[in-house]
């Protein structure tokens, strides 16, 4: 089996079951905006966004540092195991210890709509700090079972994840309310304690949902040895240090815009522009979707064949392959956005009016998806040659431009700014990996057939976004147009790599 079918076969995989949760996850957005006015809404991305963030710190970069010293200390896989998860839980607890007592602080900061009652916010904090402190304990022995090959356990896991989510949600929101207005048993117990149309049922099934995964991975965790090696545990941070910097700079460019939406609008608009944005972002799930599954797929894959004589060649014809599909990708959402925008509308007329005056933003965070997929595809040359260095650099320019413009345009222009700074800090990061990377660690990427697609795509969703007005018909003639022209020029190419034994 060729290397590029292997990799496909692997991210086929682990993309079936991120596809499967996040598409249950992408049916709760027309559940959230009918069941939630706008302003609360944005509350919910607002959270959402400030806990990404965070994400990132507590995982440390141990994750991409765990996949490259098994590949550079084979024979000391549980060390390194062991040393990667203890990193993790040292700077959980601390983060548990800090937090938690000043929960009512954090909340004063963080809160954007002065409606809601102070000791609710408090509240959603509190899960949240849980939330963040049990996913970061999941990520080690998560990326125990990536490296092990076992994307069908890792895919069930992340799965039950999602059924367990959507299920206690659908619960707090349609089903204990039912029951309470039809007395069904049980409505009694339910109750004294429910309170319907509460935000906090949201946070508190997440909590639930993360501490059940965390139950599903004691068989990995149960391997864990004290067996700390101080020598390797130092040599792992020098090099995680620039990789939790980059993740985190990353998170900024994914998630603060949400987070200045909030701070630098007035307070009367503030979370109902948040609450726009963040439901007309959910459209780009899709193209999120097939990007994190590359992301899972190619990370193990790229340090496990680094060695290989004909690696670069390798990774060269992977971003062919992935060009093409997230620029297709990125047509198909474009040509069926009229039909797409259903999934959030509101609960009246108003509501849903208010969300979709916001779907101008869809082609622009798309095409951030898709340069932001590039980059880290480009990215494999930093983490091979251990110049982490390099990511922290590119991803620190994306976050600076991301901060400043957001600070300088959001007053004057609110969402419609952020849509725009998003593409323009992942291009800018593309843009850079690229030029580096060729200078540092050279991969013979096909820079004009790569160019041709994207400059494709980008002129193929202004006719139908712009010059059609979003017409169905006519943006999906344009996918079929630019799907035959792609077959036809890929299609030797494709059927000698996946198709020929």
């Amino acid at each position: 089996m060729s290397t590029a079918k292997k990799f496909a076969g692997q991210t086929a995989l682990y993309g079936l079951s991120t596809i499967a949760g996040r598409v249950l996850n992408f049916f709760l957005t027309p559940v959230y905006t009918r069941a939630y006015s706008t302003k609360v809404y944005g509350i919910f991305g607002n959270m959402y966004s400030y806990a990404s963030m965070l994400n990132a710190l507590l995982a440390f970069g141990m994750e991409t540092t765990f996949f490259r010293y098994l590949n550079k200390r084979p024979e000391d896989k549980s060390v390194v195991y062991n040393n990667s998860f203890g990193a993790i839980l040292a700077v959980s607890v601390v983060f548990l210890l800090i937090t938690f007592p000043l929960s009512g602080i954090i909340t004063s900061w963080i809160q954007i709509d002065p409606n809601t009652p102070f000791a609710e916010y408090t509240q959603y904090t509190r899960y949240f700090i849980g939330i963040l402190v049990v996913d970061a304990l999941c990520v080690i022995p998560f990326a125990k079972i990536r490296a092990e090959g076992k994307p069908g356990r890792y895919g069930t896991i992340k799965l039950l994840n999602i059924i367990l989510f959507v299920g206690l949600n659908l619960a707090f929101i349609y089903v204990f309310p039912y029951a309470i207005r039809h007395n069904l048993p049980g409505a009694a117990l339910i109750k004294p304690w429910f309170k319907q149309g509460w935000l906090g049922y949201v946070f508190l099934s997440n909590l639930i949902a993360s501490i059940a995964t965390f139950i599903m991975l004691l068989p990995e965790l149960v391997k864990l040895r004290p067996r700390f090696n101080r020598a390797l545990f130092t040599e792992m941070l020098l090099y995680s240090w620039p990789v939790l910097i980059a993740n985190f700079s990353f998170l900024i460019n994914e998630n603060l815009d949400k987070i200045l939406l909030g701070k630098l609008l007035p307070v009367k608009i503030s979370a109902t522009q948040v609450g726009i944005y963040v439901a007309c972002a959910k459209i780009s799930i899709f193209l999120s979707i097939f990007v994190n599954a590359f992301r899972l797929g190619a990370e193990p894959f790229f340090f496990s064949h680094a060695k290989n004589k004909n690696a670069n060649q390798t990774y060269a014809r992977i971003m062919s392959y992935f060009v093409i599909a997230v620029c297709l990708i990125f047509v198909a959402l474009v040509a069926n956005v009229e039909l797409l925008k259903y999934f959030i509308k509101g609960r009246d007329a108003t509501q849903t009016s208010l969300y979709w005056s916001g779907l101008r933003v869809v082609p622009l965070l798309l095409f951030g998806y898709v340069s932001l997929g590039i980059y880290m595809n480009l990215s494999v040359w930093y983490k091979l040659s251990d110049q982490t260095k390099y990511g922290l650099y590119i991803s620190g320019i994306g976050a600076i431009l991301t901060i400043v413009l957001n600070v300088l345009f959001i007053p004057k222009y609110s969402y419609m700014a952020s849509a725009w700074i998003s593409l323009i800090a992942y291009a800018t990061m593309m843009v850079l990996s690229y030029v580096w990377g060729q200078k540092n660690y050279p991969i013979p990427y096909n820079l004009k057939k790569n160019l041709a697609y994207i400059i494709s795509s980008i002129v193929i969703v202004y006719l139908s976004f712009s010059i059609f007005k979003r017409n169905i018909f006519a943006g999906n003639a344009l996918l079929i147009l630019f799907a035959g022209t792609a077959l036809y020029f890929e299609w030797k190419d494709l059927k000698a790599t996946f198709i020929k034994p």
